[in-house]
């Protein structure tokens, strides 16, 4: 599924600085998706209501009410993310794309029906001291959340890159204009406003599917046969995005690190802010993971698995196989030096960066380590990557497993220690399953040739 790469070498193919940059803006835009850019806009409406008529309060309870809404939805995406993926690919593969619309259908139904009925009960446990528009509004943002992440594995697979550029500015511009023009209403009326701008993300998206994938039914449930489930990839995609957010939650509900800020929400004010700035900083190394990953190990993944579907001689099949390898440690590398540079430039201006929005210098060290982490979290996601392609499922539930419960342990650790460890458990979970990844990844290739033929005789 790795069309929008494919777009984008064709860019490169032009050969002038202009078309690179435009290249790697696009994946960088299109790879880090709504999450990170959600991320961005969130904090733009947080940071301008300051300056409006919304009290700090409101605009505090805003934004730790989207935290929650965006853990919790992605998290709860995870159990669809990876597993219906495969699905499609599979039926791209069969060139059955008659179906792919209607299982998405079936697919908006069951996530609907399921964050629906999950909201309701939070609502009812968790929010009963708030008022009825707000808890609606929640509600409301939860599913369409929850739907949103679903849509965005099309993306992709999708060749008209600059229309999904364009929805993307069209949805976080509505979202902070709306959110601006409704914030005279206060936190009901933020929250109104990210939700006509994801709303128009979901639909504009939902659209573009439509076009790109027609069917002749309204809705199928063929991704839900028990014999096109995989129970691992509903494991990796659950565990990944649990491991994502366990020491935010551990933060947000130990009492020395939080405080009340909405009905059950908490929040921890010295962990929260420099995490999420320093997902901001993994946007170039989003655009080389689609360019070098989804384009160039695609192309020797597919060169190495035809050579052997075809009955290539021995020697060409390992040759092949040697590039794919070749080509995988280039773009992990490549990844890791990008992702490297950016975390080096901005510790040398990170000072300046909190100073410019308001930030204490104390949080400093927290935002070095941060930084860290989520750099080698996106080495991680590489080498799974890689994993998924050699089919590898065993192997990325191991890792998962390994980064949710170290992160778990290691935090809790932290914690103990005291402020200064603050951080390094997220970073220790995400560095123990890299180096675990690279290890076996590194083990499944030495082995390919052999599990390639005893799959083929099977």
């Amino acid at each position: 599924m790795a069309g929008i790469g494919f777009e984008i070498r064709r860019i490169l193919k032009r050969d002038s600085f202009l078309n690179l940059f435009e290249a790697y803006g696009l994946a960088g835009i299109i790879s880090s998706g709504p999450w990170v850019l959600s991320v961005l806009g969130v904090m733009l409406i947080g940071v301008i209501s300051f300056t409006l008529a919304v009290s700090d309060t409101e605009v505090v309870q805003f934004l730790v009410s989207v935290t929650y809404l965006m853990a919790v939805s992605l998290t709860l995406s995870g159990l669809f993310q990876h597993v219906f993926t495969r699905w499609v690919a599979d039926r791209l593969y069969a060139k059955r794309n008659d179906l792919i619309l209607p299982n998405l259908m079936g697919l908006i139904w069951v996530t609907t029906l399921l964050s629906l009925g999950l909201g309701l009960m939070a609502m009812v446990l968790f929010f009963s001291d708030t008022s009825v528009l707000y808890r609606l509004l929640m509600l409301a943002n939860f599913v369409v959340l929850c739907n949103l992440w679903p849509v965005t594995i099309f993306l992709s697979s999708m060749k008209s890159y600059r229309r999904i550029v364009v929805v993307f500015a069209l949805g976080y511009a509505t979202a902070v204009v709306s959110s601006m023009v409704l914030s005279q209403f206060g936190l009901e009326g933020l929250l109104a406003g990210l939700l006509l701008g994801h709303s128009l993300l979901f639909f504009s998206f939902f659209y573009t599917i439509i076009r790109q994938y027609p069917g002749d039914h309204f809705i199928r449930f063929d991704f839900t046969r028990r014999r096109q489930i995989f129970p691992a990839l509903i494991l990796t995609g659950l565990l990944f995005n649990a491991a994502v957010w366990a020491d935010k939650f551990i933060f947000w509900f130990h009492p020395d690190t939080s405080q009340p800020i909405i009905a059950s929400l908490r929040a921890s004010v010295i962990y929260d802010l420099p995490i999420f700035l320093a997902y901001l900083s993994i946007i170039p190394g989003m655009a080389v993971f689609l360019v070098r990953m989804e384009t160039d190990f695609a192309e020797a993944y597919e060169r190495f698995y035809n050579a052997v579907r075809e009955g290539d001689t021995l020697e060409r099949i390992n040759r092949f196989r040697d590039q794919m390898v070749i080509v995988a440690r280039n773009g992990i590398y490549e990844i890791f030096k990008v992702q490297g540079l950016t975390v080096i430039v901005i510790f040398l201006w990170s000072e300046e960066i909190l100073a410019a929005i308001g930030i204490s210098p104390l949080y400093l060290p927290l935002f070095h380590i941060d930084l860290v982490a989520v750099g080698i979290q996106l080495l991680l996601l590489a080498i799974q990557n890689v994993l998924f392609y050699l089919d590898a499922r065993g192997i990325n539930v191991t890792l998962c497993a390994l980064f949710f419960f170290g992160n778990i342990a290691f935090t809790f650790i932290t914690i103990e220690l005291g402020a200064s460890f603050y951080g390094y458990g997220f970073a220790a979970a995400a560095l123990l399953a890299a180096l675990t990844g690279l290890w076996l990844l590194s083990r499944k290739f030495d082995k390919l040739e052999y599990e390639t033929f005893m799959l083929q005789g099977r």
